[in-house]
Order: C-alpha cells, then sequence, then structure tokens
C-alpha cells in the first residue's frame, strides 16, 4: 500500500511539474498570436538544447553514416533556416549575396557541411543559434497580429513561421536519436 501511495504522489508531482513546464505564455512586449509564437518557438528551441548541450567535440562532430549530418551542423541549419525566414518574411525577399555566403552551406547541409562543419564545440553552434533568435524576437516585437495575415508566395506569414518551428521539431527528433547513437 505504501508503495501504491509512493507511486501516486510521485505520478501527481510529475505530472504537475509537466504542466507547468507545458503552457505557452505571452512574454512582455508582444501581441497575442505573436506573443503565442514566440512562446512555442522559444520552448522548441529550449529543447533542442537540451538534447546537444553536453556534447563534447566528438559527439559535436558524429555522424551516424557517410551521409549523415553532425548534430553541430543541424543546430546550425536550424539557425540558418530562421534567418533565412527572418529576411522572407519581414523583408519579402530571399538571402543577398553576402547573406548566402554566410548561410548556404548550413542551409543545404551536405558533403559541403560534413567537411566544413567540424572541431568547433557544440557551443559555437548554439551561439549561432542564440544570436539568430534574438534577432527574431526583436524583429516580431515590432509586429501585431496582423501581420501574421499577410500574404507571401503562396503561405501567410504565420504558417510560414510555423513551418520554422515545425523545422525544429523534426529536427529535434533527428538530434534525439543520433545523440542515443553517439559512443
Amino acid at each position: 500500500m505504501k508503495i501504491k501511495l509512493f507511486l501516486l504522489v510521485l505520478l501527481m508531482s510529475c505530472s504537475t511539474m509537466f504542466a507547468q513546464r507545458s503552457v505557452i505564455e505571452i512574454p512582455k512586449g508582444y501581441s497575442d498570436d505573436i506573443g503565442q509564437l514566440v512562446s512555442m518557438l522559444d520552448n522548441l528551441k529550449a529543447r533542442v538544447v537540451r538534447n546537444v548541450s553536453n556534447l563534447d567535440k566528438k559527439g559535436t562532430d558524429f555522424l551516424l553514416d557517410e551521409d549523415a549530418n553532425s548534430p553541430g551542423a543541424i543546430i546550425y541549419h536550424l539557425a540558418a533556416t530562421e534567418a533565412y525566414y527572418q529576411v522572407y518574411t519581414f523583408e519579402g525577399r530571399g538571402f543577398n549575396a553576402e547573406e548566402a555566403k554566410k548561410w548556404e552551406t548550413a542551409l543545404n547541409l551536405g558533403d559541403k557541411a560534413r567537411k566544413e562543419f567540424k572541431e568547433k564545440p557544440i557551443s559555437y553552434y548554439l551561439k549561432i543559434y542564440d544570436e539568430v533568435r534574438s534577432k527574431t524576437k526583436t524583429l516580431l516585437k515590432t509586429k501585431d497580429d496582423e501581420w501574421l495575415k499577410n500574404k507571401i508566395g503562396g503561405m501567410n506569414i504565420h504558417w510560414a513561421w510555423f513551418h520554422v518551428m515545425e523545422h525544429q521539431a523534426n529536427h529535434m527528433g533527428q538530434l534525439a536519436l543520433i545523440k542515443k547513437r553517439i559512443k
């Protein structure tokens, strides 16, 4: 009986802790919909970071096979994708030549990324991701919920940023799988 009671209390405690972390709260300075977007973006990013923050250089550079991407490259890829959607949704354009030079390898990944993105600590890639997210949040603070309804290409801006979150979630799963395979 004591064990059942202990397990019940433990389950309730864990579910309470989980529920407290599973709340979408609107950060100060944002309109309602944009604030919800920022809250969700930050929640996903925190979970991505939690997956990789303890990696050493070997783990940061780990490749499942010769066609895989390393955790470091994937983090850089997430930053590059978000940087692209910044210029696409806020300025209505793709990367200019300077931006393309900075981001294209990370955006496309593959052979070039496998050669270029190695021998750096995970903190190097996380700093880039942090800088891009900081800029995203600064830019989003200048917009209101009506802006999200604007169309760009064949989508509205809200859907574009949903795609950024969807992209992070997909790679979060990939990173979790890779981390389990690191020896």
